[in-house]
């Protein structure tokens, strides 16, 4: 550092805005519970000492309304460089409304739009304000939606494995019977050394994911995600227990605090725990989640959002990949400048782009806006 260079230490936080876009998908979408035909993207930008930092969450229109209406107070008029403040302070004006669903995913938005602003204040990536452990994130594959055909799934599948990304995940649940057939076929079109995921979604009884891990034990499934509803940790616990050996449980993308998580863990309903910074507070609650991983030496696996993960995944010890969720790296590269394609299997962040990289694309997302 040149001698009489000064470092910014501090930045009054001059406005925040938030607006909401609804994306259709591609083509009508459902999994094991659940069907959908659109995403909606929630938005936020807080401008500080001349610069922008952006965040955002997929959820309902309604975080926006929160923010707008309960967050902004606690972060316009404050230092943008204190933010463990204004994720407490945060929290604490939220404290009657419950700390679970929207109200942790309005958070999650400022609190990623936050570690934007302050590496771009700094000038350098949030990755390095993280304290990255590596240079590169691997990722999974992941789709294979119940309402696509079996050729829609087996091309889609397919597709990453020969772009190089060697591990891939499908959407399981909607029809028991035909899920057999669906992994078999989707683990022809992968071919034998790729890896299969499968996510239930929390469709199944215990005793149907205990049978049907049979069938998806002789396609050599190894990743069995939410194969019953995700509250009930006693049966997840059970069909963990039993299930074929090399074929791994995870659970997680639905916690809110640590507090569930810590629970999680301490059930012993899992082999990998998931979490998502767009619905766990951000970066700081994702990184909380890591040091608990990392206390229990339990993997940890980020779900969707892949390019607004990048930069926190780099810096969480634990991590064993991303999901590069079709819906949303769809979205990302949409709208957003900076969202990188993976090499290899492996997502790398841009070192000259401050921040976390990412940049909207205003008059591309306007058409979408609520």
């Amino acid at each position: 550092m040149a001698a009489g260079t000064t470092i910014r230490t501090q930045a009054r936080i001059d406005s925040l805005e938030v607006r909401a876009y609804k994306i259709p998908t591609a083509s009508p979408e459902s999994d094991g519970t659940l069907t959908w035909d659109a995403t909606t993207l929630v938005y936020v930008e807080i401008n500080a000492g001349g610069e922008i930092g952006i965040g955002f969450t997929y959820a309902d229109v309604g975080t926006a309304k929160l923010i707008d209406s309960l967050l902004r107070e606690t972060v316009v008029g404050k230092d943008a460089f204190e933010i463990g403040a204004r994720w407490d302070d945060m929290y604490g004006k939220t404290r009657n409304l419950g700390h679970d669903g929207i109200t942790s995913m309005a958070v999650s938005a400022v609190d990623v739009a936050l570690w934007d602003l302050k590496g771009k204040l700094l000038g350098v990536p949030t990755y390095a304000l993280l304290g990255a452990v590596r240079a590169q994130v691997p990722v999974y594959g992941s789709g294979g939606f119940t309402a696509y055909s079996e050729q829609q799934l087996c091309e889609q599948l397919s597709g990453w494995v020969n772009d190089g990304i060697p591990r891939v995940k499908m959407k399981i649940g909607r029809d028991p019977k035909a899920d057999i057939e669906r992994v078999a076929a989707a683990r022809r079109a992968v071919g034998p050394d790729a890896e299969l995921f499968i996510d239930a979604n929390g469709a199944y009884t215990v005793q149907q994911a205990l049978a049907q891990s049979e069938h998806f034990a002789e396609q050599r499934v190894t990743w069995f995600e939410e194969p019953v509803f995700r509250e009930d940790y006693v049966g997840t616990r059970h069909v963990r227990e039993r299930i074929p050996r090399g074929m791994e449980i995870s659970v997680g993308e639905y916690g809110y605090g640590l507090y569930e998580f810590a629970r999680m863990i301490d059930a012993q309903m899992l082999d990998v725990l998931q979490a998502d910074a767009t619905r766990c507070g951000g970066f700081t609650g994702l990184l909380a989640v890591d040091g608990l991983a990392a206390s229990t030496m339990t993997p940890l696996s980020t779900h969707c959002a892949p390019h607004l993960h990048l930069h926190a995944a780099m810096a969480c010890k634990q991590l064993r990949h991303i999901e590069y969720f079709y819906d949303h790296y769809r979205i990302e590269r949409m709208l957003f400048d900076g969202a990188a394609e993976p090499v290899n299997g492996q997502l790398v962040p841009d070192p000259d782009r401050p921040g976390i990289g990412l940049e909207l694309r205003r008059t591309d997302a306007e058409r979408y806006l609520l």
